[in-house]
């Protein structure tokens, strides 16, 4: 089965990295490395994007709070055992 969506990776109890990927290249400019990092809350991103919202979309509704950027790189982890999506209601 194949997670896709939001509400789905929630129910498995997947967890979303987000950080910021505004790097040292501009071009052919060096510009400041912003660094941010931050777990990404499930539960509120569910709620506010909705249950259905696609995970490959999730990139494009994100923006840096730090410095601005639009540049965002997303990594989901997924749990050895996944929890039963009966289980999580």
């Amino acid at each position: 089965m194949a997670v896709e969506t939001l509400g789905e990776a929630w129910s498995f109890g997947w967890r979303v990295t987000v950080r910021c990927a505004w790097g040292n290249r501009d071009g052919l400019k060096t510009v400041w490395e912003c660094g941010y990092r931050r777990e990404l809350d499930m539960d509120t991103s569910r709620l506010h994007q909705g249950r259905d919202f696609p995970l490959a979309s999730l990139e494009t509704r994100l923006w840096c709070p730090r410095c601005g950027s639009r540049r965002i790189a997303v990594a989901f982890s997924v749990p050895a055992y996944p929890m039963r999506a009966a289980k999580m209601g």
